[in-house]
């Protein structure tokens, strides 16, 4: 029997006190104040959201800053996270094939020149939306995955939903992407990660748009899925408190379940739940300016890769709590759309990518590994179970690849 059974109490766990510290700083649910309601320049200030998590960043950034430096070789793992939409602002079908076939006849070349520590090429992570489906739009993409350049993951954006509906969608995406061959599968089930549409996870906007389902993170991981990796949204409303942290939801049934979290460390242990890792998120100088900017590691024409930029993910110390020589470093995008392609298939890319190399990739305090969304899942799952030394050891610990990666075409 349990000691809850015979009335005595058993000490917290480390996770468990720090899952209560959170949570009580959401006793008072700051994502239902609309600051953007306000007059004037406070209402304009306001629908930045930055009510919502720069509390949490500041806290995050003392803790951080007063933990002992680590002194060995570092390892940063990069992993983007492309929100792959091709009919993305209402392109008609002509318009997203062009899109994805300028992908497959550019990005190839592109990431040739470059490779990590491993010796293997950058790998991008195609967050699939299934509301967009075509073979003609995924087939290409499916061929990248197979030489070695990428994964495919799951997208959806849906509005409206009871959890049955979803499923119904959910279930229709897997399959539908499965014919290419793209789908991992663990024990005979599917086994993926997954971005929520419009960031709105479990139901997080304040009118409930765009979602429906507040015990959406139950849902997927009755489906298969094994992380989440929306966030960070800024400046979203659906924006988390928590910040900067890989996690698991306390109470992943509620509505906005991941503003409650137990934080990952060597030795936590697995939960039947939903893993959220995050990518940096930070309050950064301007280049060239004194004024300050939300960086919410997102890729885009008016915001691309920079160097600059790169030092303060990596600034942000993204650990499984006890393995802090493992960095996380996940951005995002949406790569299909002509202006944001032009960032990420040119010249942009190219020196993003070689100063990574020079900056990250010495050998003795960095080394680097381009990993995908489901690698990355792998070695927090290693660290988690108490595994050290080189993380690409653990790239398929528990998530093994989809059949087209694993064959190689």
């Amino acid at each position: 029997r349990r000691g809850g059974d015979l009335g005595l109490r058993r000490p917290r766990q480390p996770q468990e006190e720090e899952a209560l510290m959170r949570g009580s700083m959401l006793d008072l649910p700051l994502w239902k104040l609309d600051l953007g309601k306000l007059p004037g320049p406070l209402g304009k200030l306001g629908r930045k959201e930055l009510h919502l998590w720069v509390g949490g960043w500041a806290k995050d950034r003392l803790e951080r800053r007063a933990r002992p430096r680590y002194s060995g070789t570092k390892h940063l793992l990069f992993c983007l996270c492309d929100h792959y939409e091709p009919l993305h602002g209402g392109a008609d079908m002509d318009r997203g094939i062009e899109r994805v076939r300028a992908w497959r006849d550019t990005y190839p070349a592109l990431v040739d020149r470059f490779r990590d520590s491993n010796g293997r090429p950058p790998r991008h992570s195609y967050f699939y939306p299934g509301d967009q489906y075509d073979p003609r739009l995924v087939e290409p993409i499916a061929e990248m995955c197979g030489m070695g350049l990428g994964e495919m993951e799951v997208h959806l954006h849906h509005d409206a939903d009871t959890r049955e509906t979803l499923a119904e969608k959910l279930v229709a995406t897997l399959r539908d992407l499965d014919r290419h061959g793209t789908m991992a599968k663990k024990d005979g089930q599917f086994a993926w990660s997954f971005i929520h549409g419009n960031w709105c996870l479990a139901n997080a906007r304040r009118n409930g748009t765009a979602c429906g389902v507040d015990d959406e993170l139950t849902l997927l991981y009755e489906l298969g899925c094994y992380a989440d990796l929306t966030f960070p949204a800024a400046p979203d409303e659906a924006q988390p408190h928590i910040v900067n942290s890989i996690y698991y939801p306390v109470d992943p049934t509620k509505k906005r379940a991941y503003e409650h979290a137990q934080r990952v460390r060597v030795g936590t242990p697995r939960e039947d739940k939903v893993m959220m890792i995050e990518g940096p998120i930070a309050l950064a100088l301007r280049p060239g300016k004194l004024s300050v900017r939300i960086e919410s590691a997102a890729i885009d024409w008016s915001d691309p890769y920079t160097k600059e930029r790169l030092h303060t993910w990596v600034d942000q110390d993204i650990h499984v709590d006890g393995r802090p020589e493992w960095v996380f470093v996940k951005v995002h995008t949406h790569g299909a759309p002509e202006a944001n392609a032009k960032v990420l298939l040119g010249d942009d890319a190219r020196a993003f990518h070689a100063a990574m190399g020079a900056r990250y990739n010495d050998g003795r305090d960095w080394k680097l590994h381009y990993v995908s969304a489901r690698e990355m899942f792998n070695v927090a799952r290693a660290a988690m179970d108490g595994k050290g030394g080189d993380p690409s050891d653990y790239f398929d610990y528990e998530v093994p690849r989809a059949e087209r990666s694993a064959r190689g075409g």
